[in-house]
């Protein structure tokens, strides 16, 4: 009898745990990724956040661009390796949910416009900081690709 009841609550302990993963997966996770260089990280970055939607779709995904990172969001941008644009695959993971930033600081360090951006894309005025209140204020997980 007392190996049935350990039993029970082994099995109980277990299935709240399960029930605990699950409620946290379906709640959805926050995450920012972080991209600083487009060429080395634009397009594994673009398919991660696909494979990260694929997987969980309640996830809260802010992607935040800055120095060469925000050359993926310009307009007519193609990957160099493999000479695929980006706005297409920036305009449907926007349609999921994604939020695109690009940090004003380097569009001054950089003498960029606003206007050369995807009409996806959202400004911070820190890239940097953006990242770090994203994580320290708001709770989100740092990926970056």
């Amino acid at each position: 009898m007392k190996r049935v009841i350990q039993l029970a609550v082994c099995l109980a302990i277990s299935f709240g745990f399960i029930a605990s993963a699950s409620a946290q997966g379906s709640s959805g996770t926050k995450v920012v990724y972080h991209i600083d260089d487009a060429e080395s990280q634009g397009i594994k970055g673009l398919r991660n956040i696909r494979n990260h939607l694929d997987t969980a779709p309640n996830t809260t995904i802010i992607v935040v661009t800055h120095a060469n990172g925000v050359d993926m969001l310009m307009e007519g941008a193609k990957d160099k390796k493999n000479n695929i644009e980006y706005a297409p695959l920036v305009s449907a993971l926007k349609s999921r949910g994604v939020k695109f930033e690009v940090c004003e600081i380097t569009l001054k360090n950089r003498n960029l416009k606003k206007d050369q951006f995807v009409l996806d894309a959202d400004f911070t005025p820190s890239g940097v900081v953006r990242v770090a209140d994203l994580q320290y204020k708001d709770g989100f997980a740092y990926i970056k690709p």
